[in-house]
């Protein structure tokens, strides 16, 4: 396939609920737990048990309705806002949320943070925390200068994006506008944590090819040094299967402050 004519996440159809399904489920055949989940609660854990991010508020721009990233997370910081593109991921997302019937079950990933954490006494309660935390799910225009217009949000103590950016840039230039206006939602001398993939050029969600933007940890640092932030853990992990729904060649884990 030409990739010319691979669709686009924030302008096709993206089916939210077969992309949770496809790389995110309990199912024994899904992509690769080890990258999309393992590694991205272990580095999560890691980096807000360490005690410096946290804080009021923390938002989440992130691809698709994925939610996993954020029970680390709610035990550091008091609300959650989540902002999406698509309103069918808006949609997916609050059915979770509102423990509505047919949402997707995230058991495996809460278990999964239980035990890196060691504690089985959060099992019952990590959802529900979560729940409580996630305050605002809201649709955001990230073509947009003010992407929340006409809804001011508070600033956040960090912004946390897993796997957006690499689907909605188209290049290098795109990259960085996006990661300029992530960084416009911060406090003065506010987080940024990036979860993405190296030299990813397509992944698929069903029958159809989706498009993603290829690039390395060297660019990913020098994006965000151009726009002031302090690189304070980086980890990168090759990708432990071989498949064809996607083509990534590692996973990228980016913890930054921004200078004050």
């Amino acid at each position: 396939m030409d990739p010319g004519t691979y669709k686009l996440y924030h302008v096709d159809d993206f089916d939210s609920r077969k992309h949770l399904e496809n790389y995110l489920s309990d199912n024994p055949d899904k992509v690769s737990e080890e990258d999309s989940l393992i590694f991205p609660i272990e580095n999560l854990i890691k980096t807000f048990t360490e005690g410096h991010i946290k804080g009021d508020v923390l938002i989440d721009l992130s691809l698709g309705s994925i939610v996993h990233h954020l029970f680390a997370a709610c035990d550091f910081f008091k609300h959650i806002i989540v902002l999406k593109m698509r309103d069918r991921c808006i949609m997916e997302l609050k059915r979770w949320v509102d423990e509505r019937t047919g949402a997707f079950y995230w058991g495996h990933a809460t278990k999964l943070h239980v035990d890196i954490e060691e504690n089985r006494d959060l099992l019952q309660d990590k959802e529900g925390k979560v729940r409580s935390a996630l305050q605002h799910v809201l649709k955001c225009d990230l073509d947009k200068e003010d992407i929340m217009h006409p809804i001011v949000l508070p600033p956040a103590d960090c912004v946390l994006s897993f796997g957006l950016l690499d689907t909605i840039s188209k290049d290098q230039d795109d990259y960085m506008r996006y990661v300029r206006k992530f960084s416009s939602l911060l406090k003065p001398g506010g987080h940024i944590i990036l979860i993405g993939t190296v030299e990813m050029t397509y992944y698929t969600i069903g029958k159809h090819k989706f498009r993603a933007f290829s690039y390395d940890e060297d660019f990913a640092r020098k994006a965000l040094a151009g726009e002031g932030f302090i690189i304070d853990h980086c980890e990168v992990k090759m990708r432990t299967s071989v498949n064809d729904h996607n083509d990534y060649k590692a996973m990228m884990f980016i913890a930054a402050h921004r200078e004050t």
